[in-house]
C-alpha cells in the first residue's frame, strides 16, 4: 500500500521547463521554496518546517530533518500545496535555470534516489528529502558534489531539475562508467559511485580535465547532465569579467560586429 500521495503530472516546454502536478481533492504536492509557478483557485498554499513526510514527528525531530535539508543546500521550510476545493486542480512549478525535469516514480527505483544538490523540485506528499552522506574520503574530498548529496525517499512521484540535456543510462551488474564528477544528477541505491585519479603527466596538467573521474558501477540506473550548472556560471563568469584584445582599440568596433557583437 503506498504511503505517499499520488499525483499525476505533465512537463511542458524544452529548455526552459515547468511541471504541472494534478491534484485530486485532498491530495498535495510539496516544493522547494522558490519552485511554485502558477495553480489554480482551490489550492491552498502553507509552509512546512522540513519536508512534511512525518506529519506525528516532534518539534526536535522536524528541526532535525530541516537541518539536514540545509546542509544540501537548500531552505528550513518547503511549501505544501493541497487540493481543498471539489474536483481536479492543478499547480505548476518551474524550473531555475536552462535544463531538464527528470520525474522519478520511486516506487519504482527501489524506494530510494540520491541525487547532487540543490536538485529537488516537487514531490508527492510522503517523500522524504534528506541528506546522503558519502562514506569513501576520496569521493567526499574529490568527488564534485562534497560529502553531502541528497537523498529521495518513499513510494511517489518526485522530480529533479539538471541543466542542459538529460539522459537515463541503466548500468548492468558490474559494468563500468567513467563521467565528469559535474555531470551526475541522480543514481539509484545499488550503485557504487567513488572516484578515480585521472593519471599520465600531460593529463594531469594540460587535459583541461580536472584531476579525477567519478566511477559508477552496476547494477542501477544513473542520470546524466550535458550542463552542470557550475559550468554554466564559470563561463559566464569568464565571459562577464574576460577583456577582449580588441575593445578599445581602432578596429575593436568593427571587430565586435563581424562576430556578432556589435549588433544592437
Amino acid at each position: 500500500m503506498k504511503t505517499n500521495h499520488e499525483i499525476d503530472y505533465r512537463i511542458y516546454g524544452e529548455e526552459m521547463q515547468y511541471v504541472e502536478v494534478e491534484l485530486d481533492p485532498n491530495e498535495t504536492a510539496i516544493a522547494e521554496s522558490g519552485a511554485f509557478m502558477m495553480m489554480d483557485d482551490g489550492i491552498q498554499m502553507q509552509t512546512l518546517f522540513g519536508d512534511g513526510s512525518q506529519p506525528q514527528q516532534g518539534f526536535l525531530g522536524k528541526l532535525m530533518s530541516a537541518g539536514k535539508r540545509v546542509l544540501t543546500g537548500e531552505s528550513l521550510f518547503m511549501t505544501a500545496f493541497t487540493n481543498t476545493g471539489h474536483g481536479k486542480k492543478r499547480v505548476s512549478f518551474a524550473s531555475p535555470y536552462p535544463g531538464k525535469i527528470i520525474p522519478l516514480d520511486l516506487s519504482r527505483l527501489e524506494g530510494k534516489i540520491v541525487a547532487q544538490k540543490d536538485s529537488f523540485l516537487c514531490a508527492a506528499k510522503g517523500v522524504s528529502i534528506g541528506i546522503e552522506l558519502q562514506r569513501k574520503l576520496g569521493t567526499g574530498l574529490f568527488g564534485g558534489e562534497g560529502f553531502i548529496m541528497q537523498k529521495l525517499e518513499g513510494d511517489g512521484m518526485a522530480f529533479v531539475h539538471a541543466g542542459g540535456h538529460v539522459f537515463e543510462k541503466t548500468l548492468q551488474p558490474g559494468e563500468f562508467l567513467r563521467i565528469d564528477t559535474g555531470c551526475i544528477v541522480a543514481y539509484t541505491r545499488h550503485i557504487d559511485y567513488d572516484i578515480q585519479f585521472v593519471g599520465g603527466i600531460k593529463n594531469t596538467l594540460f587535459g583541461g580535465e580536472g584531476l579525477f573521474f567519478a566511477t559508477l558501477r552496476g547494477p542501477g540506473k544513473v542520470w546524466i547532465q550535458t550542463l552542470p550548472i557550475s559550468r554554466l556560471a564559470g563561463r559566464i563568469l569568464a565571459y562577464g569579467t574576460y577583456k577582449r584584445k580588441e575593445e578599445g582599440s581602432i578596429l575593436g568596433g568593427l571587430g565586435n560586429m563581424l562576430d556578432g557583437d556589435g549588433w544592437k
